[in-house]
């Protein structure tokens, strides 16, 4: 199979860290010949790495898609409501394309892009790596092995582990949902989408309840000043305290946090960029908006019903599931990478214990990029784990969910669709 050509818009921690990376672990299959970066550093560090000439740097993607078209495909990587506009005119260019999710934080433009890449002909990938995750893969081959009778019911927990909820979603670049997305959208699309794959059925209604509860100016202890590093009177008790997050952490999600913070990652680096950067601000004295909890009810047309719940307050990360069937149950802890098997006739248990990889959204990030770089490498003639017709379903789901729980409301998915037709014309 041939080796397929590659450019990036966007060389921040996922579109350079989580995908690019793919490049240099497999060079036989793919090669970066250009990128896109307004952050001159790490524009400079991409092309280094990857071995990109000085003209082909380029510091935005409107630079880079003036030029003739340059590879076989483009990951657009950029902030969320960055996504549409580069990745329609990169459909419209000829280039198939990998998507940072979510696809867009207008449900419009999701539609359009999933129409485009169709009328196109395009592969057009969204990263939802939790279908491409060894975990997620092996309670769906369950489920079709019909190892618990017919599903009816599931229990989906996402835990956004508590210094990652304040590092991305207080402080961070998605802690407003005007700037952004909002929670469900940026952070739990992964989530509607591995509930939509799961179930395994259209999602006919959704009501949603959820609120920012904590991470408020009413709740900062006395005397907190705007920034950890002004002298905080309660440095020592707040978990949240950002020398404990950045400077102290020693695991794989620091190193991440890290390569955020600042672009100069030592001890000095970070801490330099805590004393005036965003990540150094007090919890309590952000600007955010988006919810700290949020919970969504979900009916499907073949009858199962879904219950997901999205918490900040958790000291685990990951996803926990139970997943019940006519004939059995599933208990899975993406944490612990166990999957348990209960048949009720016998009682007895089979557990499942993964050794795949915690890092890297559980080895999704890779899985995506192998099954993105395989559909073109086979010029698309087998089918991938995913389309843009269903990440369009998945989203309309968060857009759904979001508007229940802003309008109190039990919100009909077809009428929903229905009510997008006319402002899409």
């Amino acid at each position: 199979m041939r080796k397929i050509t590659a450019v990036l818009v966007g060389a921040g921690q996922r579109g350079a860290g989580a995908y690019a990376s793919y490049a240099l672990k497999y060079p036989d299959q793919i090669q970066f010949v250009a990128v896109a970066e307004i952050d001159p550093v790490r524009r400079k560090q991409f092309m280094l790495e990857h071995n990109i000439p000085a003209e082909r740097g380029f510091e935005s993607w409107e630079q880079l898609l003036a030029k003739p078209k340059l590879a076989d495909a483009m990951l657009v990587c950029t902030q969320d409501q960055m996504h549409f506009i580069p990745a329609f005119k990169a459909l419209q260019k000829g280039y198939h394309v990998l998507l940072e999710k979510p696809m867009s934080n207008d449900p419009i433009e999701c539609i359009i892009l999933g129409e485009i890449a169709e009328s196109h002909q395009r592969i057009f990938s969204i990263c939802h790596v939790l279908r491409f995750t060894d975990f997620f893969k092996t309670i769906k081959k369950l489920l079709q092995q019909d190892r618990i009778g017919r599903l009816v019911t599931i229990q989906h927990t996402e835990n956004v582990e508590y210094a990652h909820y304040a590092h991305s979603f207080v402080r961070g670049n998605w802690r407003k949902s005007k700037e952004s997305s909002p929670m469900i959208l940026a952070k739990s699309c992964h989530d509607m989408d591995i509930i939509l794959w799961l179930a395994d059925a259209n999602c006919t209604k959704i009501a949603s309840f959820g609120s920012l509860t904590h991470f408020q100016k009413e709740n900062a202890p006395k005397g907190a000043p705007k920034m950890c590093l002004d002298g905080c009177p309660v440095q020592g008790e707040c978990p949240y305290y950002a020398p404990k997050i950045y400077m102290e952490r020693d695991d794989w999600t620091n190193k991440v946090f890290r390569t955020v913070v600042s672009n100069n990652t030592s001890d000095e680096g970070v801490l330099h960029a805590l004393k005036e950067g965003p990540y150094g601000r007090c919890v309590y004295h952000c600007d955010n908006d988006v919810v700290d909890h949020q919970v969504v009810n979900m009916e499907f047309d073949n009858g199962v019903t879904v219950a997901f719940t999205m918490s900040a307050f958790t000291f685990e990360g990951g996803r926990s599931l139970k997943l019940m069937g006519s004939n059995g149950q599933i208990r899975a802890d993406m944490e612990r990478n166990e999957i348990e098997i209960t048949r009720f006739l016998t009682g007895e248990k089979e557990l499942i214990r993964l050794e795949s990889p915690q890092e890297g959204h559980g080895g999704g990030d890779e899985g995506i990029m192998e099954d993105f770089v395989r559909l073109l490498r086979q010029d698309g003639n087998e089918a991938g784990l995913t389309s843009a017709h269903v990440s369009v379903q998945s989203h309309l789901m968060a857009f759904a969910a979001e508007k229940s729980r802003l309008e109190n409301s039990v919100v009909q998915m077809d009428e929903f669709y229905e009510s997008l037709k006319p402002l899409k014309e």
